[in-house]
């Protein structure tokens, strides 16, 4: 990237940086103003529920309570919750935790501070109080904070989608350390950052979406030029001189800037860190993918293939064979030669989805991929060697489903990177092959990421993600997320 050909704009980037910073410290402050309306609207809705819809019991005559005598235990109510949820780090939630986490720290400190009303209420009783009123403001708080969370993410997902909202940052090194990042970056958009570019000394190619744009040397123009709200270095533990003077730019132009620590070559997701008053002691996690697991996953694997199979045969698979025979000449299945675990190859089945000559052919829309990869992958959008049985399959990824049958025989998983061919493996940068570290997948991470619509890189950098941080849990999330992927053909040729 030519520095040159960039316009000097830094009183403008640096005002729209502190502005992007200013909005940020405003969030809790809002959040909580937002809680505290919520919070007394539940408890009107918890009276409401006791005393007019009398929910519960009767209420007689003589035990009937007006809201506005509740006033000071509601008010008194929501003090409690707000200092319980500011204890709780409920304002300031770590990047990247979900809504599940978030509504941890909901329900755990509605019940800490009902139960702190309770005591405290029953034991001064000032009037006639119902208890039922805070079993119900109690469910009542928990649903009606837990859907304003909802809406918030959906919003912030919906602005971070049209590029507003992000934190723009750039990385420092392109080796093992920064592609944590990216990888991390690209699997998690939830995160809320957008990588500008990555400087290196060796790279000068892009990485996916993410662009190569000079050396670390060429941060204070960047950090100028570019409106870069936090640098993080990922160099190498013998950098540390090249990282101190990185440091001083970033502080001399009030830029945030994050370190990557280097552990002894160690994957960063394979280091668990545990605090002890202050103290950082740096462990090694289990393996994510330790016997016990990988026979889970292969008890769900045959579980939901086996099952998934004899419900779409008869249904699905029978049909689709019998429209590919009636529609083009040829045999139904295809069976090609992939790279599974640890580099052995075996059968890949997929219905066929194109005229018998495809192979011979193939010369003719080589200028046609799509894929941007360097010969690692061969996607076109509109590869006229599709039959028409086989624009429609393929659209909706029923070709497939074949693989089902693979799955069973354990030389697939659900859930995995996709199978490569020998000859693009041979292409593979040496980062690459950690994607054949474990069984691979009908659907994937990438695969409800994108699909098509990403590049080679994105889909290694989203593959590594999942073997590093791989659970039962997140095969679910990805199963799960193919459904809707695959109905609308999202990305899909």
């Amino acid at each position: 990237m030519n520095l040159g050909t960039l316009e000097p704009r830094t009183a403008t980037v640096s005002a729209r940086a502190a502005a992007r910073r200013h909005t940020r410290s405003w969030r809790p402050l809002i959040v909580a103003a937002i809680d505290v309306l919520l919070i007394n609207l539940a408890f009107f809705l918890a009276w409401y529920a006791r005393y007019r819809l009398e929910l519960g019991a009767e209420v007689a005559v003589e035990n009937y309570v007006e809201w506005t005598t509740y006033s000071t235990v509601q008010l008194t109510l929501t003090a409690v919750l707000l200092i319980v949820f500011r204890l709780q780090d409920l304002y300031r939630l770590r990047r990247g935790a979900g809504w599940v986490d978030e509504m941890g720290l909901v329900v755990n400190g509605t019940l800490v501070g009902i139960a702190i009303m309770i005591v405290g209420v029953f034991y001064l009783r000032p009037f006639g109080l119902s208890r039922l009123i805070f079993v119900y403001a109690g469910i009542a708080i928990v649903l009606l904070l837990g859907l304003a969370r909802v809406l918030e993410r959906a919003y912030l997902a919906h602005r971070r989608r049209r590029g507003y909202g992000l934190e723009r940052i750039v990385v420092v090194g392109a080796g093992p350390l920064g592609r944590v990042i990216m990888q991390n970056v690209v699997a998690q958009p939830e995160l809320g950052y957008q990588i500008v570019g990555f400087v290196d000394d060796e790279r000068t190619e892009d990485i996916g979406r993410f662009t190569a744009l000079g050396r670390p040397e060429d941060i204070p123009d960047l950090v100028d030029q570019l409106d870069v709200d936090e640098v993080i270095i990922a160099l190498p533990s013998a950098e540390h001189a090249r990282t101190s003077a990185l440091l001083l730019s970033c502080a001399e132009r009030q830029v945030g800037f994050r370190i990557v620590p280097d552990f002894y070559e160690l994957s960063l997701n394979q280091v668990d860190i545990v605090d002890v008053n202050g103290i950082p002691l740096i462990g090694l996690r289990d393996a994510s993918m330790s016997r016990g697991n990988l026979l889970l996953k292969r008890a769900i694997d045959v579980v939901l293939s086996g099952v998934t199979l004899l419900v779409l045969t008869p249904l699905v698979l029978l049909p689709i064979a019998l429209l590919i025979k009636l529609d083009s000449p040829g045999p139904v299945l295809l069976r090609q030669t992939r790279i599974g675990r640890n580099g052995r190859p075996f059968l890949f089945p997929k219905f066929r989805s194109m005229y018998q000559d495809a192979d011979e052919r193939l010369y003719q829309v080589l200028h046609l991929d799509e894929a941007r990869s360097a010969g690692r992958i061969f996607k076109v959008k509109d590869d006229p060697r599709r039959t028409r049985v086989g624009r429609w399959i393929r659209k909706f990824s029923l070709d497939e489903l074949p693989q089902l049958w693979t799955v069973l025989r354990g030389e697939m998983s659900l859930v995995g990177p996709r199978p490569p061919f020998a000859h693009e493996v041979e292409k593979y940068e040496e980062w690459h092959r950690r994607r054949l570290d474990v069984l691979p997948g009908i659907t994937g991470l990438w695969q409800v990421s994108g699909r098509s619509n990403l590049t080679f890189d994105e889909m290694a950098l989203l593959d590594i993600w999942y073997i590093e941080n791989w659970s039962i849990g997140l095969d679910v999330k990805i199963i799960v997320r193919t459904i809707p992927a695959v109905a609308l053909g999202t990305g899909a040729y």
